[in-house]
């Protein structure tokens, strides 16, 4: 039983640490990552479609990004999408693919991105509170209903803590390691 409750609780917070990896990815750094563009949507015949569908980006260096469309009709509609994403570059359409041609980042924009990686943390890091709450919560209630002692509840408590523990310090440590990436020039 307070194992069920351990197992799902690391799950959890597992999930969390990957949606946080997951965040870091739209993060611009010293390379430009085609993750970047994850967030653009395109109308396609109606539908909002991320760019990803609609045709195949690519990186063509640290700091170029291609998009090479399946439908050539779609390059006025991916420009557009683009530009009204607000990524810092305008795109560059030679009729069969769009380019994105990124500036290197100054240290002002470096520290600002920086800073989000740290909130992307620090949000995380509330999720794993919450779970470790709910975690206790579910722990407490097991208590009240008799079906576990109130030394076990501690106990399992403490176990919850090391858990919560280990995943803030995961936390941290991606925070960091995507913060140096990020100022490295």
């Amino acid at each position: 039983m307070l194992q069920a409750i351990y197992n799902e609780t690391k799950d959890l917070m597992q999930k969390s640490i990957q949606a946080l990896n997951r965040d870091f990815s739209t993060l611009r750094s010293a390379k430009v990552s085609v993750n970047i563009l994850d967030h653009i949507k395109v109308d396609y015949y109606g539908t909002p479609t991320t760019l990803n569908q609609v045709g195949s980006v690519m990186s063509l260096d640290a700091t170029t990004l291609q998009i090479s469309p399946w439908e050539k009709n779609l390059l006025k509609e991916i420009e557009r999408s683009i530009q009204e994403a607000n990524i810092g570059v305008n795109p560059n359409n030679d009729g069969e693919t769009i380019k994105l041609f990124f500036p290197p980042m100054t240290t002002e924009q470096r520290k600002l991105i920086a800073k989000d990686a740290k909130a992307m943390g620090e949000k995380a890091k509330v999720a794993v509170r919450n779970i470790r709450q709910d975690a206790n919560n579910k722990i407490k209630k097991l208590e009240k209903d008799k079906e576990i002692s109130e030394d076990e509840s501690k106990k399992a408590q403490e176990q919850i803590q090391k858990i919560t523990d280990e995943a803030i310090k995961t936390i941290d440590e991606s925070v960091k390691n995507k913060e140096d990436a990020i100022l490295k020039v």
